[in-house]
């Protein structure tokens, strides 16, 4: 539905947003200026123990320093509280005592329909609970306690039993009141495809119930007791209410549980999150009988940056964790990872915390895998690269696989760990060779040797970083930008723009920047200008900025953006020069560089001159590589 204008904006004036955050989080009084509206607590979206996550009632906005989750009240409710938009507004507006402006008379037929359906599923629900009492349910009882699950279990997850009855659930749903066409448009009955009365969809299976993020129960699945069934598993139809691709088993509990510090882990069926939660896995959640899907990870990443993917250690666990690589690359960023966790061949979650206990569980989540480990694995496990042509598909896949990343900085990370693996792989020393066959006679213990009897020892290989050291430098520069301001904080406002296009990484830092911008007194913020004060390549700073004229501080300032912001332009084009190299360059190219780099690094000075321009040596040397890339010197000359 619509909104009229403004509404949302007077949510906001009658809601503080420290009052919804409030209920979710314990504030950190010590750190928090009540008084302004200033309020900081440990992040309800990541596991932390500081409080990093800071929310303003004067602007109405929350920010997390660790994680970057970031909003206004109205997407704190969606994200956390898992609620749809105009959820998250009736909410708010009942809160801030608006009438919610009244939907068009569709919007209105669609939510009464829907408020019907989900009448239907919660009578199932409670129908087939009682089932799971009766004699028929005996099997099924028996199924359940040899799998260990006890009675307070069965009640915790609401597993019932469907009686291997064509008409049973559909009788009883016509008894309390609903039409037969409600009741096959929840998808509790299906209707023969020549006609006649309607017929049960559960029948002879044990039976979980699905519910969404508010605990509403929008269909089910059901595990067949009879093992010549056609389908082991069976979940609700497509309906209103149920869409299989976009929603998780156990949704509303892992929240909250993830909201407490727990681990998002994501099992592959219903009898594993069980298993996992009661082992004290509370953010367990699984998908709904398919393989993940795109709307499954967004889903994911709304609870945790950083997913932990648990899959079975079977061929179909493989083939599962394969698929998940094509599908997460594209999406992959800054708060958007995954992690793996590949279960003992023959084993899911149930049967490791039963034979090995939860410690067990919780030593393999501890050593999950990053996504780069899987992808590069796929790419060359069991396969011999003996050729350059090998070694160039290899290279053409990784590349495919990674310019699928749309985030730059996560891209370029993937590229430097790819590269980092291809020389323990491929660098001097590493020669892969077939199977069996082993090292010359006659070369044990002697260097390879170039052309013209230059050595070819192993030695590091060059990455971007090596030639600019663009991590220290411009690690120097941003801190000696960070403690002008704090020491002269009347040049902020000259350069707030340019200010807020700072990243640091460091994360006094960052709170630092942002008590800077916001005029704040972060007990983080207070660690990270005491840092600077200690930091010894900053000695000089403090003798150059305390001047008394602020025109000359703000001059040195923005000096020292225009160096960074310089810095960091030539380390992207450098990295990304490389990268269009990469293939094609020599051996001879490749060292070349490398000695650069090292000149380059010695000619750093260890402290900083913001007074001076640039190193000349330095310049000298960027200006050399550029000529020597301008020059394709990496292409053979023709005819030799």
């Amino acid at each position: 539905m619509s909104l009229p204008p403004g509404f949302l904006d007077e949510i906001r004036n009658r809601v503080p947003i420290s009052s919804v955050i409030g209920k979710k989080v314990t504030w950190d009084l010590r750190k928090s200026n009540q008084a302004r509206g200033d309020w900081w607590a440990p992040c309800p979206f990541h596991q932390e123990k500081s409080a990093s996550f800071h929310c303003d009632d004067q602007k109405g906005f929350y920010y997390c320093f660790g994680c970057q989750a970031k909003g206004d009240v109205v997407s704190f409710l969606r994200d956390h509280d898992g609620l749809e938009f105009i959820e998250a507004v009736k909410l708010l507006a009942a809160e801030a005592g608006l009438t919610m402006p009244e939907p068009d008379p569709r919007a209105r037929e669609r939510t009464d329909r829907r408020t019907k359906l989900l009448d239907v599923t919660e009578a199932a629900c409670r129908w087939f609970r009682l089932q799971l009492q009766t004699g028929a349910a005996a099997d099924a009882r028996d199924y359940l306690a040899r799998r260990g699950l006890d009675a307070a279990a069965l009640d915790r997850f609401e597993i019932g039993f469907a009686p291997d009855s064509r008409h049973a659930l559909t009788g009883a749903l016509r008894e309390k009141g609903f039409d037969e066409a409600q009741i096959v448009e929840a998808g509790m009955s299906a209707r023969p495809d020549g006609g006649g009365a309607a017929y049960d969809r559960f029948r002879g299976r044990i039976i979980f119930p699905i519910r969404d993020g508010q605990g509403r129960c929008i269909g089910f699945g059901g595990r067949a007791m009879d093992p010549n069934a056609r389908a082991k598993y069976l979940n609700s139809p497509e309906t209103a209410l149920f869409d299989k691709g976009r929603n998780l088993y156990n949704l509303g509990p892992a929240r909250s549980a993830v909201s407490k510090g727990q681990r998002l882990v994501v099992a592959e069926g219903y009898m594993d999150v069980i298993a996992l939660a009661r082992a004290g896995f509370e953010g367990a959640v699984a998908p709904l009988g398919t393989a993940i899907t795109e709307e499954q990870l967004r889903l994911m990443w709304r609870l945790s940056p950083e997913p932990i993917i648990a899959l079975d250690g079977d061929a179909a666990g493989q083939r599962a964790a394969q698929r998940l690589i094509d599908l997460a690359l594209p999406l992959t960023g800054h708060g958007q990872a995954l992690r793996f966790v590949i279960l003992p061949a023959g084993q899911d979650p149930d049967d490791l915390i039963k034979s090995a206990g939860p410690g067990a569980m919780a030593a393999l989540l501890d050593q999950a895998r990053p996504l780069l480990d899987l992808l590069w694995t796929r790419e060359t496990e069991g396969q011999v690269f003996d050729s350059p042509e090998r070694k160039a598909a290899l290279d053409r896949r990784l590349q495919e696989a990674i310019g699928r990343i749309p985030d730059e900085l996560t891209r370029n990370h993937y590229t430097e760990e790819i590269r980092r693996k291809r020389w323990e792989l491929f660098g001097p020393g590493n020669r892969q060779r077939p199977p069996g066959q082993g090292a010359r006679q006659g070369t044990a213990g002697r260097s390879p040797v170039r052309r013209g009897g230059a050595s070819m020892a192993p030695r590091a290989p060059f990455l971007p970083g090596n030639f600019s050291a663009p991590a220290r430098g411009a690690d120097i520069l941003e801190g000696a930008a960070l403690l002008i301001c704090a020491l002269r904080p009347a040049v902020v406002p000259l350069a707030e723009a340019r200010l807020e296009k700072l990243l640091p990484q460091d994360a006094d830092r960052a709170a630092l920047l942002h008590d800077l911008l916001t005029q704040g007194d972060s007990a983080a913020g207070r660690r990270g200008l005491e840092t600077l004060r200690r930091d010894a390549h900053l000695g000089l700073t403090p003798a150059v900025i305390h001047q008394q004229e602020d025109e000359a501080a703000a001059a040195i300032l923005d000096n020292l953006l225009d160096r960074l912001e310089a810095e960091r332009a030539a380390s992207h084009e450098l990295a990304r020069a490389e990268s269009e190299i990469q293939g094609e360059a020599d051996e001879g190219l490749t060292w070349r560089i490398s000695q650069i780099a090292r000149a380059r690094h010695r000619a750093e000075r260890p402290e900083l001159e913001v007074s001076s321009d640039l190193n000349e040596d330095r310049t000298a040397l960027s200006a050399q590589l550029s000529d020597w890339l301008s020059g394709q010197i990496w292409r053979k000359p023709s005819g030799k």
